[in-house]
């Protein structure tokens, strides 16, 4: 089972494409390790680093950092955010 639920898309989270950047709903019991280890199995690009926190409804976001550039513009074309 996978730790990532489904992207979180705002205007802000659009801007942090520019930064190589990409957010997350994640499951509130997972870890970064597993965040990691999911992301990286699922688009096949390194993380360089995971930050979460947990939103005002109680779900778990998670902004995940990409080592190599354009790599987070790249994954949000194949999923279709762009």
């Amino acid at each position: 089972m996978s730790s990532i639920n489904y992207p979180f898309i705002t205007e802000k989270a659009m801007t942090m494409l520019d930064e190589n950047k990409l957010q997350f709903i994640v499951d509130t019991r997972s870890n970064k390790k597993q965040i990691v280890e999911d992301v990286e199995k699922m688009y096949e690009f390194k993380v360089k680093s995971v930050r979460t926190m947990t939103t005002m409804k109680g779900r778990k976001k998670a902004i995940i950092t990409f080592e190599e550039p354009e790599s987070a513009n790249e994954i949000a074309t194949r999923i279709g955010l762009m």
